[in-house]
């Protein structure tokens, strides 16, 4: 009988993730919090949301972090974008060579 370790990440009441890796488990904890956070500012700067959007906001923008900072930073959103269809083609085309 082999044991398995398992990492649960809950957020809000709700299983959101469960896996063996404790720094894969962290790391989407770590991007729920931001999430939230984010969800925060946002509803203390007067934008007023749905939850659910801004949950989904907040998690969209904390996702993507890299992108974001490069947006903040004067970065061109088509260049941005262009960069991140071609890494999901290139994933796609990657699982297919399999």
């Amino acid at each position: 009988m082999a044991v398995i370790t398992q990492y649960v990440v809950q957020h809000k009441g709700v299983e959101k993730l469960v896996t063996t890796d404790k720094k894969e488990a962290d790391k989407y904890d770590k991007m729920l919090e931001v999430a939230d956070n984010l969800s925060a500012y946002l509803a203390a700067k007067g934008i007023v949301l749905d939850e659910a959007i801004s949950e989904e906001l907040g998690i969209l923008l904390s996702k993507n972090k890299e992108s974001v900072m490069k947006i903040m930073k004067g970065g061109e959103v088509d260049g941005i974008l262009e960069v991140e269809s071609a890494e999901v083609v290139e994933l796609s085309s990657a699982k297919k060579k399999k």
